[in-house]
């Protein structure tokens, strides 16, 4: 190892020993916004042999406040996240192989992916992706690392399969609240805290060091000086059908079809296609011109209609900015690409 991990490997439940299993392990980052940010940069300067950062979004200005890999400049050309944060963290360490995906988080995405890893870290902003992580951590026995933040409160959870009770488990008994960083806001520090904890979990278990893992679900408040924990081996369900003895994985079952959603906490629609479709955004710009301003970068191409932003994605993803309406994102949608 070179000089550059020195400090690192002082670190006694590192160590050499440590550092070589680090650098020969492959972590997969899912969402590259507030924590995907601190965590793919924590992985990245501790010298992870590979990371995978898979995010559909791309940089705005509303990011810069927290999300720390990114400049004023990402944001300006609406950089996807994943190739803004490749592009920087390549910057922090050339020794690191960066794999940066601009794709929606899902199992047939996914998969492929997760059999390969080491470790999974959550920095998603919505509970459809992590039951979908969740089943997938558990079809291919790879631990996964819960984390949500909003507002100046943070939670994480550290899920090995066979081991401890699975995401599935524990909502049966715990509410989902319905604050986003979109209704309540968020401080950074509330990121870096659930982050620190994300990351030292990975270390750990990249360093197989199972004993010193935490199993308590955490939460805290760092601005009204709150901090909980709670043992949650008795939640463990064995007629779970994510992580019981009769294994299901519900969360997997795709149907074939059109996908709409109202992406969490936003005035924004995601409209996905049933099939992969590559658009030539030469002759897509000239058809949009007609209906606005259009800008465009090798990754999506964006008009502003009147009321509402229209960005395709190269992978055939659209996102309509300025409305929550799914039957009126649908038909401004079939009307602009139909």
């Amino acid at each position: 190892m070179t000089e550059r991990y020195s400090r690192q490997q002082l670190f006694q439940p590192v160590g050499n020993k440590g550092q070589q299993q680090i650098r020969s392990k492959h972590v997969l980052v899912v969402g590259a916004g507030a924590l995907g940010s601190a965590s793919a940069e924590a992985l990245v300067r501790a010298g992870i042999g590979k990371l995978t950062l898979v995010d559909r979004d791309y940089v705005e200005w509303s990011n810069l406040q927290r999300q720390q890999l990114y400049t004023e400049q990402d944001a300006q050309n609406k950089l996807p996240k994943a190739v803004a944060a490749k592009n920087r963290l390549r910057q922090i360490n050339t020794e690191v192989k960066i794999e940066a995906l601009v794709m929606d988080a899902q199992p047939a995405n996914l998969e492929s992916i997760v059999q390969t890893a080491d470790v999974i870290i959550d920095a998603t902003d919505n509970f459809d992706i992590r039951f979908i992580l969740n089943d997938l951590s558990h079809k291919y026995e790879v631990p996964w690392i819960y984390g949500s933040c909003v507002g100046s409160y943070g939670a994480t959870y550290t899920i090995i399969p066979n081991v401890t009770p699975c995401l599935h488990c524990i909502l049966k008994k715990m509410p989902v609240g319905g604050a986003t960083c979109e209704t309540a806001g968020i401080i950074s520090p509330a990121v870096q805290i659930v982050a620190a904890y994300q990351i030292t979990e990975a270390l750990k278990i990249l360093v197989e060091d199972v004993e010193a893992l935490r199993h308590t679900f955490l939460t805290f408040d760092v601005w009204n000086n709150q901090h909980a924990e709670f043992k949650t081996g008795k939640m463990k369900s064995d007629k779970c059908s994510s992580c019981g003895s009769t294994q299901t994985y519900p969360y997997l079952a795709y149907e074939n079809q059109l996908k709409t959603e109202v992406l969490c906490g936003r005035e924004t629609v995601q409209i996905r296609p049933s099939q992969r479709h590559l658009y030539n955004f030469d002759e897509l710009e000239k058809r949009l011109k007609k209906q606005g301003k259009v800008d465009r970068n090798p990754y999506l191409l964006s008009c502003q209609l009147p009321e509402q932003r229209f960005v395709i994605f190269q992978d055939g993803r659209v996102f309509i900015h300025g409305t929550n309406d799914i039957q009126f994102a649908r038909s401004l949608y079939y009307r602009l690409l139909g």
